[in-house]
């Protein structure tokens, strides 16, 4: 149900004021005393008239006072409007108020959303970082109750099982390091260091990291590059991190003899990098949550890869630490890219 606006509520109840005026006043006339004509008419309009003036004042102090104190208690940005609640109508103030209750219902249930969803991605991201956790923990405690129990005398099994028991805790160690290095990065304590330096040769180092591996899948890595030498303005250890990571993420989703291939190229003021490869590709339901930390496309293949499930998680942190975007495209079957940019550098000397 719309009920009226203050104004004619006030408007109302003087009309109703005007009719009791007028009918008591003809009741004098007849019973009582005569009353001048002038008078008869007179004293309902000023009585309407007076009703009104006073009510409409007296309910918009009311709702100024009111209002004031909900701004203040609520505590917003809206705080502001007392200053300009002189100015503005009886009607305004409520029209105003309405307004801003319906965009605090809205904000609030923005904020319910967000939290849910930040709720459900904490507890994910607990359930993935325990699962991670548990798989080099359980290879460690096998291999030392194993020595325990004899083992260790047995000289055919105890440095092999002591070599497996340190490559479970390197596995630990570097899940521990990533997930100390993006928490830096989420509070920007991993500082920055902005410097110009030749991406194409750092793209050419990055390659050469990871040569053994590639070569193990037959899979040839190429360089495209408008010019030998292309500078850009960015820290050279993060970006090397960014290009590794892709690289071998594109090797460990890569078919076995397939290509991956880095471009390089100028537009404007920005250098676009981009990394693509002709592997199974990623379905695009996925694209949503690629770079969460721990996020699987394909569980059972990713941990024989033996990643941390966090590479793509710190690209991304990376990237957004250099005000620049990284964009993925993708299809099944068919390969998959990823792109980014930085800032062009000036060239030394």
């Amino acid at each position: 149900m719309k009920y009226p606006k203050p104004s004619l509520l006030v408007l109302y109840g003087s009309l109703a004021t005007m009719a009791f005026s007028f009918t008591f006043t003809l009741f004098v006339h007849l019973f009582i005393s005569k009353v001048d004509s002038t008078l008869f008419f007179l004293i309902p309009i000023i009585g309407a008239i007076f009703v009104f003036v006073v009510f409409n004042l007296l309910l918009k102090k009311f709702v100024q006072h009111r209002l004031s104190l909900l701004y203040r208690a609520i505590q917003t940005k809206t705080d502001d409007k007392s200053k300009t609640y002189e100015t503005e109508s009886l009607d305004s103030l409520i029209e105003n108020a309405e307004k801003d209750v319906q965009y605090w219902q809205q904000k609030q249930d923005e904020e319910i959303v967000k939290l849910k969803e930040q709720e459900t991605f904490r507890r994910e991201f607990l359930g993935n970082l325990a699962h991670e956790m548990k798989t080099p923990v359980f290879s460690i405690q096998g291999y030392i109750l194993t020595l325990l129990e004899g083992g260790l005398e047995d000289e055919s099994i105890n440095r092999r099982f002591l070599e497996r028991a340190s490559i479970s805790t390197d596995r630990m160690v570097s899940i521990l390091e990533d997930l100390d290095q993006i928490t830096k990065l989420e509070i920007d304590a991993l500082k920055m260091e902005l410097k110009p330096f030749d991406i194409v040769k750092l793209a050419y180092e990055c390659i050469e990291t990871i040569e053994l591996k590639a070569k193990d899948k037959e899979i040839k890595i190429q360089l495209k590059n408008e010019t030998d030498v292309i500078y850009v303005q960015a820290d050279r250890k993060r970006i090397a991190q960014v290009i590794t990571n892709l690289l071998n993420n594109s090797i460990s989703y890569g078919n076995q003899g397939g290509k991956t291939t880095i471009s390089i190229f100028t537009v404007d003021e920005l250098v676009t990098i981009e990394i693509a490869d002709n592997g199974i590709g990623i379905d695009n339901i996925h694209f949503p949550r690629l770079f969460e930390r721990f996020y699987r496309v394909e569980k059972s293949r990713n941990r024989h890869e033996g990643g941390t499930g966090l590479g793509l998680a710190i690209v991304k942190h990376i990237i957004d630490s250099h005000q620049q975007k990284i964009v993925v495209k993708s299809s099944l079957n068919v390969g998959s890219q990823f792109t980014f940019s930085l800032d062009k550098g000036k060239i030394k000397g």
